[in-house]
């Protein structure tokens, strides 16, 4: 089943939150109004207002206060890809050019700054202190962890803890904060809050470890950049530092990038035939497995909803997903 699929009954709002996108980045000036819409054309799961969405359903669900927190999310997404691009260095992303590659970092941060700046004006409408309180923390450990991202380019010293607080940062503190947000909006009871807060973190750094093991796994076709991309740019994820629990293969690595600037993609090869051929892929998914059944075990506190089924269905999903 395809994920769309799993909540195709709430369709019609993902619709009217996908016209609000577009409404909301249409800047007055032509390069910041073509950048941002060729980013949000470039598409995405658009999982972050799902999740705004049905964690809304567990309370009173009021689809404009809905729409606020769920643009404003996306919004923020968009602007930290755009980022992540620059930090990156990519060309591609989901197989189109970036902003950056289109026209310079230049733009791509400015443009990047605009979609942040849209997505609070956004929110402003929405008048509840502890929703601006919740995403202002958000947006400030999203920054760290953009930093912490580059501070740790090519450390292959870093350790399991580094990784695993760096993608908090990076991923599943926005995918909780949007279970979490969703909720505030709809006035639900402080402990279903909590669990869907705590489903929702669980759930992204699954999310986040699964992206991390589909590139080295999945084919340049799928996923819109060579396979390989993250370690060709310096960024360690959980497959290299389980492979590198070998000594002989950490020091290998370590020489093979002690000149990155010099590399060439085709060089790294080797290095992701061993870390795919090694334990360290099944490894990586059993981390990514434990983190899946927490995020079944918050959803025990919730009642018994379509709203739910459908987060589990989901959680399987992103536990399965070869994209």
């Amino acid at each position: 089943m395809k994920l769309a699929m799993t909540y195709s009954y709430i369709k019609q709002d993902l619709n009217q939150i996908e016209k609000a996108l577009e409404q909301t980045i249409r800047a007055k000036h032509p390069v910041l109004r073509e950048a941002s819409i060729q980013l949000l054309r470039a598409g995405g799961k658009r999982l972050r207002p799902v999740f705004v969405l049905l964690s809304g359903m567990f309370g009173e669900y009021n689809f404009e206060k809905m729409k606020r927190v769920a643009v404003s999310l996306e919004l923020i997404h968009m602007a930290s890809l755009v980022h992540d691009d620059v930090i990156d260095d990519s060309e591609l992303r989901r197989g189109k050019p970036t902003v950056k590659a289109k026209w310079d970092n230049r733009i791509a941060m400015y443009t990047g700054d605009y979609i942040f700046a849209r997505s609070l004006e956004y929110l402003s409408e929405l008048d509840d202190i502890k929703a601006h309180k919740t995403l202002s923390k958000t947006m400030v450990e999203l920054t760290i962890g953009e930093i912490e991202q580059i501070k740790d380019k090519y450390n292959f010293d870093q350790n399991l803890r580094t990784y695993l607080r760096r993608i908090k940062r990076k991923t599943a503190l926005l995918i909780s904060s949007s279970c979490q947000l969703g909720a505030i909006a709809a006035n639900v009871p402080v402990e279903y809050e909590k669990a869907l807060y705590h489903y929702g973190y669980y759930i992204g750094m699954s999310y986040q470890i699964i992206d991390d093991i589909l590139d080295f796994t999945s084919t340049e076709a799928k996923l819109g950049k060579p396979a390989g991309s993250d370690l060709f740019q310096g960024n360690i994820t959980l497959p290299v530092l389980y492979a590198m629990e070998d000594q002989t293969f950490k020091s290998e690595i370590k020489v093979l990038f002690s000149t990155p600037d010099s590399l060439d993609v085709k060089e790294i090869a080797p290095i992701i035939s061993r870390i795919t051929s090694s334990d360290a892929i099944q490894k990586s998914y059993d981390l990514s497995e434990r983190y899946l059944l927490k995020a079944y075990e918050s959803l025990e506190h919730l009642p018994d909803i379509k709203a739910k089924q459908t987060l589990k269905d989901i959680a399987t999903y992103i536990g399965k997903r070869k994209s």
